[in-house]
């Protein structure tokens, strides 16, 4: 009874949040906390349409309910792979 007790406090002391994911650059952003999920719905479009702005590719979106991310971006380092198909872009 405990454990179900300390599930349900869990659950409820976390947030909203928008988890973006973009392929090009390689990053997770996160934006939040947001009090419901109705709020963190309608600012999601506004940071997709910003990252799209700033050239960002492969844009995925997430709103959920989760504990605070220990940071708000989290940047991947570019594979050799990913290196070469960005140079063989800039040639066509």
């Amino acid at each position: 009874m405990k454990d179900l007790l300390s599930n349900l406090l869990g659950i409820f002391a976390k947030s909203w949040w928008v988890e973006v994911s973009t392929g090009s650059p390689k990053c997770v952003y996160y934006f939040g906390p947001f009090e419901s999920e109705a709020e963190a719905v309608q600012a999601q479009a506004g940071y997709i349409e910003d990252l799209k702005k700033e050239g960002a590719q492969q844009i995925q979106a997430l709103v959920s309910r989760r504990e605070d991310p220990p940071q708000l971006t989290v940047e991947y380092p570019e594979t050799s792979a990913g290196k070469a198909e960005a140079a063989l872009g800039n040639l066509s």
